[in-house]
């Protein structure tokens, strides 16, 4: 009898232990946000945001977007998991009959920003910066000097913002304040890009609306238009909606340029730079009428929804 009662009561805890151990599944939320805070060496400062899964273009995998974020900077991963939660595979999936850029071009929103250069050029370069950022300083020179002069019919380049307020305490504000320009008068606004950049160094938080207002001074513009277009923040929805868009393309840092699509992070050296737009164009001689044929697309047509 006190043997039976043992064996019972062994069932059970056996029973018991078996109920609680679950197989592993990527697609539960807390087993894949473990698994990538050890595969990404995150801390648990780290907030991290997954949503739900969702078809990808594979038809046996699901796909999971993942969103990171940490004092003010974020990123984004994409993960693609098999329909049993037990295989995951991060990066990129490419479809041969589209652009491989395709995710970025339909995402790229031209309407209502700065551009330069001819309407309909066959290269389109959608940069994402920041007015208080070194490296978007040199990058902004090297653009301004080198694109009308070397292809002033081939090129034509739009100014996202994308101020990275987590480090640059005055880049929205001087963002905004480019916006005010903007809305005044279009062509004003690379004045102001190129006044900003010029002067960088010598602007802080606080003095940035008077050297704004003593520029604007110089100019054509309406001061007292451009004073209370800041004091109102009226662009500030503006940046903001730019800002939005950026993260949707996964921009994490300034500049990111986007050359018909293709991301470049960082300021490429001006023969690099070249190479990538002559390689588009030979591309685009080769391959434009197939790819508009298959996609329904024209490269750049895309960046002006």
């Amino acid at each position: 009898m006190m043997h039976m009662r043992f064996l019972l009561v062994a069932v059970l805890c056996l029973g018991s232990i078996s109920a609680q151990v679950k197989p592993a599944s990527a697609l539960d939320k807390p087993t894949l946000e473990a698994y990538i805070r050890h595969l990404l060496a995150m801390s648990n400062d780290v907030q991290v945001k997954i949503d739900d899964p969702k078809p990808s273009p594979m038809p046996d995998l699901k796909q999971v977007d993942v969103h990171l974020a940490l004092g003010g900077r974020y990123q984004d991963e994409t993960f693609f998991i098999s329909k049993d939660g037990k295989k995951i595979i991060r990066g990129l999936i490419y479809d041969v009959a589209q652009n491989p850029f395709q995710p970025e071009l339909e995402k790229l929103k031209t309407d209502l920003s700065p551009s330069f250069g001819v309407p309909a050029a066959p290269v389109v370069m959608v940069i994402f910066s920041d007015f208080q950022c070194p490296n978007c300083k040199e990058e902004a020179k090297l653009i301004r000097d080198n694109i009308p002069a070397k292809f002033p019919k081939d090129v034509r380049v739009y100014f996202k913002d994308f101020p990275l307020e987590a480090i640059h305490p005055w880049a929205k504000a001087a963002a905004m304040d480019g916006r005010c320009v903007f809305r005044q008068t279009p062509e004003a606004f690379w004045k102001y890009h190129d006044w900003m950049y010029e002067n960088q160094g010598e602007i802080t938080a606080e003095n940035l609306k008077d050297k704004v207002l003593g520029w604007a001074k110089s100019t054509d513009l309406d001061t007292l238009q451009i004073g209370r277009c800041i004091d109102t923040k009226a662009t500030e929805a503006e940046v903001d909606k730019e800002i939005v868009e950026g993260r949707a393309l996964k921009v994490e840092g300034t500049p990111t340029t986007f050359l018909n699509g293709r991301r470049l992070f960082g300021n490429y050296p001006w023969l690099n730079l070249e190479q990538l737009i002559q390689g588009e164009l030979k591309y685009q001689q080769t391959s434009h009428d197939a790819a508009e044929k298959c996609c329904e697309i024209t490269i750049g047509s895309p960046l002006k929804k």
